[in-house]
């Protein structure tokens, strides 16, 4: 066992240090294809536009989490800290990263932990990997007081990784396990490979209806494990489905979930095309990171006002008031965005028709 949270440690600080410095890509999130239109004639005032959402059963000032990214270690301790108060003062949503080793080392809860002391009322999500027990998964939320459960799935990850898992039958059942006893709602979440409609509804069947899409053209672990000696040699950097036409995808489907848009989203432009195609919330994790670990907190904080700021003014620039109406506006879909959607049989235009 000490040897598994050796490695566990040692991994989490290795993903933290080339993360900050790794760019994302090469494979784009594709939403350069996806166009929202400018509307000069909005008749709206700022102070009409109101993008409080609802998720996991507390209010939110803004339809945004900042997504999974560290724990397990005291730099990411500090980090958790730092990324809870901005969750805090802006009114966003946070989830921890994998919490596994907190049930292995008793001295890494510490660096959970932090995100619920410093903010007590906010909506806090806990993770871990789709293969932990169900008992487990409740440990983990109770320790932190979560709202949520985020179950991570990375094959891909997963089989570039030297100490990686090679094994996973079993795992449908073992969620389906999982949201029958976990005291709070669990979100199926992607790692940056994205959930494909046939993976969402194998989901969907054994009582997922929270999903974090978590496409590809964010961070990309497969250069991060390579990075690591993995075993991929960046011959298979590409892997994975954009964000924009996995969350296609989960929407065309028009089951009553919850999408979280995440994956290469690192402008107000892209989060609030992201929310026009059906996503209730987006996640940022990158960008985030770069900013404090390259520059400070206090630019960290400056950075995250002004991306408001931006996202505010492209919904009025949209001519919509808030995320219900952004939802009813026409949304363009072209160039290879387009062409995957009409190979998948799901009209790009029915967002642009609306």
């Amino acid at each position: 066992m000490q040897g598994g949270i050796s490695i566990r440690y040692k991994r989490k600080a290795e993903h933290l240090a080339l993360a900050v410095n790794t760019p994302g890509g090469p494979c784009s999130s594709g939403f350069e294809d996806i166009y929202l239109l400018n509307d000069s004639v909005p008749d709206l005032s700022w102070q009409d536009i109101d993008l409080k959402t609802s998720f996991l059963g507390k209010s939110l000032r803004y339809p945004v989490l900042i997504n999974a990214l560290t724990g397990g270690t005291e730099q990411g301790r500090n980090i958790n800290g730092i990324l809870a108060r901005m969750a805090n003062k802006y009114g966003l949503a946070m989830a921890v990263g994998s919490m596994t080793i907190a049930l292995e080392k008793t001295s890494a809860l510490n660096s959970f932990t932090i995100v619920r002391e410093v903010n007590p009322d906010g909506v806090i999500i806990a993770n871990c990997g789709a293969n932990i027990t169900s008992d487990q998964a409740g440990e983990i939320v109770k320790m932190i007081g979560a709202d949520g459960l985020q179950l991570h799935f990375n094959v891909p990850q997963e089989l570039a990784m030297v100490e990686g898992d090679r094994d996973f039958r079993g795992i449908i059942n073992n969620v389906g396990r999982i949201v029958e006893t976990c005291p709070v709602p669990v979100i199926a979440k992607e790692v940056g490979f994205g959930f494909s409609r046939e993976a969402m509804e194998k989901l969907y069947a054994v009582g997922i209806r929270i999903f974090d899409n978590g496409g590809c053209g964010g961070t990309n672990f497969l250069v991060i494990e390579d990075l690591r000696n993995g075993k991929f040699d960046n011959q298979i950097d590409e892997w994975g489905i954009p964000t924009a036409a996995s969350l296609a995808e989960l929407t065309s489907l028009q089951l009553p979930i919850q999408i979280v848009a995440s994956g290469g989203i690192r402008t107000a432009v892209n989060a609030a095309k992201a929310i026009a195609m059906g996503a209730d919330m987006v996640g940022i994790t990158g960008l985030f990171l770069k900013v404090l670990m390259q520059r400070s907190e206090e630019e960290l904080d400056q950075h995250i006002e002004k991306l408001l700021y931006q996202l505010e003014s492209v919904f009025l620039m949209s001519g919509a008031q808030n995320c219900a109406h952004i939802r009813s506006k026409p949304v363009l879909i072209l160039g290879k965005m387009a062409e995957w959607l009409r190979a998948r049989n799901i009209d790009p235009t029915k967002w642009s028709n609306r």
